[in-house]
């Protein structure tokens, strides 16, 4: 098979709609656009926000104040359960985390939070950015151990 003799498959072309064409197309004369008014003509249209005149409502809200979003921190979050997957004695890190399928991202944004969500009963050293204080709590009551990275 060559480049040149490469077709669609059947049905996945459509012959583009042709406008003002004529009266049997049924879309000839005024091409769907209708008699007179703005939308009608050539250039028509409003603007993408536009109110008909009144105050748009992205002028009318305030815009006051600050918004941490931008700056806010976006961890990858686990709960304590989740490291009963690894055996006794591992040391528990993003590198291994992803590897073993617990997380499934390409890169990890800022960080690796523990939540304290469920039991743990494997004795590990878990490495992370960020700790729940129950998270903590958890996993030194198992016997491991909690390194901040």
């Amino acid at each position: 098979m060559n480049i040149n003799e490469l077709k669609a498959s059947p049905g996945a072309r459509q012959t583009p709609f042709r406008k003002g064409r004529g009266k049997g197309t049924g879309n000839g004369k005024t091409s769907g656009r209708g008699h007179k008014g703005q939308n009608s003509r050539a250039g028509g249209g409003v603007r993408p926000g536009f109110e008909g005149g009144q105050m748009p409502i992205y002028r009318r809200l305030p815009k006051r104040g600050f918004n941490n979003k931008r700056f806010a921190l976006s961890y990858v979050e686990i709960n304590v359960c989740d490291l009963n997957k690894f055996d006794d004695g591992t040391v528990v890190d993003a590198q291994l985390l992803n590897t073993s399928g617990v997380i499934n991202l390409p890169k990890v944004n800022d960080g690796i939070k523990i939540l304290g969500y469920g039991e743990l009963t494997k004795k590990l050293v878990v490495k992370a950015d960020a700790f729940t204080s129950g998270a903590k709590e958890k996993i030194e009551k198992a016997g491991g151990s909690v390194e901040e990275v």
